[in-house]
C-alpha cells in the first residue's frame, strides 16, 4: 500500500470508501456526496493499492491541536494495518505542522474504541449525539423539541450532556456516546 496526499481527482473512490467503511458502524447514516473541504492546513491522505483507495484520513490542524475528521478503511482491507499507516502519517505531517495533540471523535463501537485505544490515544470527554425520528417513533422529535406553528419536526440530530444518557435512552431509539480520544505528539 502506498501513502499519499488526497487529489481532485480521488474524490468519487474517497466518497466510495468512506461510505463504504461507515456502513457498518454508528455512522452509517454520515453519508456525503462530495468530499468536505477543509482548512488550508489540513492534512490528506488516501491508503492506495494498485488504482483502488482502501483508506482515508483526513485531519485539521489548528495551532497545537490537530483533530482527524474522518479515518476510514474499506472493509475488504480491515486489519491489515491500513489505518494505523494512515494514522501515523498523519501525526508525522501534524507534528511537522507544529501541533502537539492529536484528537478525534467517535461513537461507541467497540472496534473502533480498541482501535484508538491500541494507537496511543486516551479517552477524556464524552457527550451524547440523539437522534429524533418521527419514523422510528412518531412521537420522538415532539419530544426533542417544541413545535412552532407550521413546522413539524421529523429527523431531529441533537447534542445532549452525558449526564441525561439514561433519560435520552429511555426517550429515544438512537443514542450513542460521543467520545473524545486523543493523543499527545512527539516531535
Amino acid at each position: 500500500m502506498e501513502i499519499r496526499e488526497y487529489r481532485g481527482s480521488d474524490e468519487t473512490q474517497w466518497l466510495r470508501c468512506r461510505a463504504l467503511a461507515f456502513l457498518d458502524t454508528a455512522y452509517f447514516d454520515a453519508v456525503v456526496t462530495e468530499k468536505p473541504v477543509l482548512e488550508p492546513q489540513a492534512i490528506e491522505l488516501v491508503g492506495v493499492l494498485g488504482d483502488e483507495i482502501i483508506g482515508l484520513c483526513d485531519v485539521e490542524v489548528d495551532g497545537e491541536l490537530a483533530t482527524i475528521d474522518t479515518i476510514a478503511v474499506h472493509p475488504d482491507f480491515r486489519t491489515r494495518g491500513v489505518g494505523t499507516a494512515l494514522c501515523v502519517e498523519a501525526a508525522r505531517r501534524a507534528v511537522a505542522l507544529g501541533a502537539h495533540t492529536l484528537d478525534a471523535w467517535t461513537r461507541e463501537d467497540p472496534d473502533t474504541l480498541r482501535w484508538y485505544q491500541a494507537q496511543g490515544f486516551v479517552e477524556s470527554e464524552h457527550y451524547l449525539h440523539v437522534y429524533a425520528d418521527y419514523y422510528a417513533d412518531p412521537g420522538e422529535p415532539d419530544r426533542a423539541v417544541v413545535r412552532r406553528p407550521g413546522l413539524r419536526p421529523i429527523k431531529l440530530f441533537l447534542h445532549a450532556p452525558i449526564t441525561q444518557e439514561a433519560a435520552m435512552r429511555k426517550q429515544f431509539q438512537r443514542v450513542h456516546v460521543c467520545r473524545r480520544f486523543s493523543m499527545e505528539l512527539v516531535a
